[in-house]
């Protein structure tokens, strides 16, 4: 019988998840420790946002188990795995466009709280939310856009809202999916060194098609090929295996 072996945050054991006849996702392990910084890589169809739907609860796996601190969380609902110490963000942003970036970092926080959205016109009195949100803020340095309609901000500071809203419920494991996409370098490197102060002390997974991200990101790095982990490793040690050369270069 499969069990979670202590002091892990996250453990995934003989993980399968397929879509009809096609496996996605072939008998993965993974052990991540707290607080690791962890990359996952691989060539497109990989299964990487398979997986990370998988891990979330947006997917249910065919087989195999997942562990979070202790908690068997395979085939929960997206909303008890979050309450459990897990979030995610999203590859595509996720946010309220036509609120304001506090008040769409208090929606997060309403939500992670369980407050029932029906509660809006109580707001003002709800402190513990007002501060949290006033706190992520700060946290992803979007103070002075207090009062800008989501809409309104550029593609980096939506991107970077999400990441407030995805902090909003102290989750102890974070998910990333492609967080710098359709970044500039200044943006990308921005939006790093805000992933490293806001994660800090938390276990990070991240999604990324830019490798430089992952390299400069990431503690170890996990590559896929075709639903199935070629290697999890150091970036000096990834930099090196001929195996993942010829999975991206053929």
């Amino acid at each position: 019988m499969i069990q979670e072996t202590p002091h892990l945050a996250l453990e995934l054991k003989v993980l399968r998840k397929s879509f009809g006849k096609t496996e996605v996702i072939r008998g993965l392990d993974l052990s991540i420790h707290p607080g690791e910084r962890i990359g996952i890589m691989g060539p497109n169809g990989a299964g990487k946002s398979t997986l990370f739907d998988v891990m979330s609860g947006r997917c249910i796996p065919s087989s195999g188990q997942i562990w979070l601190h202790g908690h068997r969380i395979d085939g929960k609902k997206p909303y008890k795995i979050n309450r459990m110490g897990l979030s995610r963000s999203f590859q595509r942003s996720n946010i309220f466009p036509n609120l304001s970036v506090f008040e769409n970092l208090r929606c997060a926080v309403l939500w992670s709280l369980g407050y029932r959205y029906t509660l809006f016109k109580f707001l003002a009195h709800l402190n513990d939310v007002n501060d949290r949100a006033t706190e992520l803020m700060h946290l992803v340095k979007l103070d002075h856009q207090r009062h800008v309609q989501a809409l309104n901000l550029t593609h980096a500071a939506q991107r970077v809202l999400e990441l407030g809203m995805t902090l909003a419920c102290d989750a102890r494991v974070i998910l990333l999916d492609e967080p710098t996409s359709g970044m500039s370098r200044s943006e990308t490197e921005h939006m790093i060194s805000l992933i490293r102060s806001a994660t800090q002390g938390k276990t990070l997974v991240t999604i990324e098609h830019d490798m430089g991200v992952i390299f400069d990101l990431a503690d170890k790095i996990a590559v896929l090929v075709q639903g199935e982990l070629l290697v999890f490793d150091t970036p000096d040690a990834i930099r090196a295996n001929a195996g993942v050369r010829e999975a991206y270069l053929g």
